[in-house]
């Protein structure tokens, strides 16, 4: 059980920190709203990170197989997706410049609890390498020897995940928050605004850079 906790752990650190274009939205979203919608957030990627290392426990390498043939596709739409999230955030803060934030603005888009939950679960879901990686995973501790096996040690290894990508992404969100409060003025919003949509936009072509 041990074991895979901290194999768990590992995984779900190890693919979270790295930052990426969603760390960066996530950061700029927690920043325009508040922790609770930035917190929503992060739960939705780490729902997603502990779905996937759940579906990669129960097939293995036949996931990984089936997932491989619609991974660029895949990778297209997030990359879409992300950038026109990111042109959206830098026009909105630029035709807003100079002026006090209207009422409301914080909760359109992703600026709802529920909103932030479903988008970053769906845009972390459009991500086909997430699996893969945790099938490698999964597959090279059953090849090894004494990993933990049954039912108990892969919940506790999925819930290992879970809970490290969970606690990467609550930090995330809580560093946007106080970069928020800091930046509180007409002209910080429109600076952080459009250099984390740079940001996200530059990631996210990177994605499409990454080998087939």
């Amino acid at each position: 059980m041990t074991e895979s906790i901290l194999a768990g752990l590992w995984a779900g650190y190890a693919l979270a920190i790295p930052v990426g274009a969603l760390a960066v939205l996530l950061v700029n979203l927690a920043a325009r709203t508040s922790f609770r919608v930035g917190a929503s957030g992060a739960l939705g990627v780490a729902t997603a990170d502990g779905s996937y290392a759940a579906l990669a426990l129960l097939g293995g390498a036949a996931v990984a197989h089936a997932v491989r043939p619609v991974a660029g596709p895949l990778r297209w739409v997030a990359a879409l997706v992300l950038v026109a999230m990111a042109v959206r955030i830098a026009v909105t803060a630029l035709r807003s410049r100079g002026a006090p934030e209207a009422p409301g603005a914080r909760h359109r888009g992703l600026g709802a609890p529920w909103r932030a939950y479903l988008g970053f679960l769906g845009l972390t879901l459009l991500n086909p390498w997430t699996i893969i990686y945790f099938s490698a995973l999964v597959l090279g501790r059953q090849a090894g020897v004494g990993g933990d096996a049954g039912v108990l040690g892969g919940i506790a290894y999925v819930a290992a995940v879970t809970t490290a990508s969970a606690s990467w992404q609550l930090l995330l969100a809580a560093g946007g928050t106080v970069l928020g409060r800091a930046l509180t003025g007409p002209r910080g919003r429109m600076v952080t605004a459009v250099v984390s949509s740079v940001v996200i936009t530059a990631l996210a072509v990177g994605l499409l850079l990454l080998p087939a």
